[in-house]
């Protein structure tokens, strides 16, 4: 069917600002442009809560931001890592969906603000990332969210995290997570397939922008057989919590999306893959945009809750 219209429109628009791509320019260059993001000019819908703090990580304080739907007690809870590349992004730019999902699903979000590369290379972000689940875990009652029903998640290099974090929690016995959300993650450094090729530019992320991501977050040579930093070389993901996946049609990372839920289902995972016709990576903060977007914030709360036995 080719792209959306409204997609179409979009990237043309986005090309005729000029914008330098991710290595043509200062990192300091590309990170200001992040800030002309759609995202931060869309309404705000109206939630129970919105509570922003910071805890202790590892290595440096990481600022949080609760989303709460209603006043109920164990509420089920999402703890959203945000993509980038390891690089870009902040959390503004995801408020509009968060506060969606969360009112939609009926369920507490929190979304970290991790260490970026390359300042802070592999393993930075995952640790942030995995010591932001160890103290949600030891502070579930306090946060009155229910421990049996912790899932994580996040999209693009955020659903790379969540799958390493998902991965990790089952190696060091920390939790039994409840669910894994994974929208068009990039968990294989090699792209050695095939919409690595078809979608190589033309479709907001290009397949040179993710080589050169890589690099950045991937320090030495040995963090690319790391199932921690590229969780397609686990060995096995048996064990790790039921998955749900979203791939774009024209990304190029699909087949990486198909790739890893067939070794999800290879291991005895449960997993679903759902995929969106027409749609480029990132459509997941393009509400303003393009009403798949507002599709697929229902469908996460709706696959959620399914997994998690609930219904909404």
């Amino acid at each position: 069917m080719g792209l959306k219209p409204e997609i179409s429109a979009y990237l043309k628009d986005r090309a005729a600002l000029g914008l330098p791509q991710v290595w043509q320019a200062p990192l300091a260059q590309i990170r200001e442009n992040t800030k002309l993001h759609v995202a931060l000019h869309q309404p705000l819908d109206e939630i129970y809560s919105h509570q922003s703090k910071t805890i202790q990580g590892p290595t440096s304080v990481l600022p949080l931001r609760i989303y709460r739907p209603n006043d109920r007690k164990n509420l089920p809870v999402l703890l959203f890592f945000h993509g980038g590349g390891w690089v870009l992004n902040f959390l503004d730019i995801y408020e509009p969906a968060l506060r969606k999902i969360s009112n939609y699903g009926d369920f507490v979000i929190v979304a970290v603000e991790y260490q970026k590369a390359p300042e802070h290379p592999y393993p930075a972000a995952f640790n942030d990332c995995y010591a932001t689940l160890q103290w949600l875990v030891a502070n579930a009652e306090q946060l009155s969210i229910d421990h049996t029903s912790i899932g994580v998640g996040g999209d693009s290099a955020g659903a790379n995290l969540a799958s390493a974090v998902a991965l990790k929690a089952v190696h060091e016995n920390l939790i039994s997570l409840a669910f894994q959300l994974l929208i068009y993650p990039c968990n294989d450094a090699q792209m050695g397939y095939q919409s690595a090729i078809d979608n190589a530019e033309g479709y907001g992320l290009s397949t040179k922008a993710m080589k050169w991501f890589w690099q950045q977050y991937l320090s030495k040579e040995s963090d690319r057989s790391d199932p921690y930093a590229v969780p397609i070389t686990a060995k096995s993901l048996k064990g790790v919590a039921p998955a749900i996946l979203i791939a774009a049609e024209f990304d190029p990372l699909t087949d990486d999306v198909r790739n890893y839920y067939n070794k999800l289902i290879r291991d005895s995972v449960p997993a679903v893959y759902i995929e969106f016709a027409g749609q480029i990576h990132g459509f997941f903060n393009l509400s303003g945009i393009t009403d798949d977007a507002n599709s697929l914030y229902s469908e996460i709360a709706i696959e959620i809750n399914a997994v998690l036995g609930r219904r909404k």
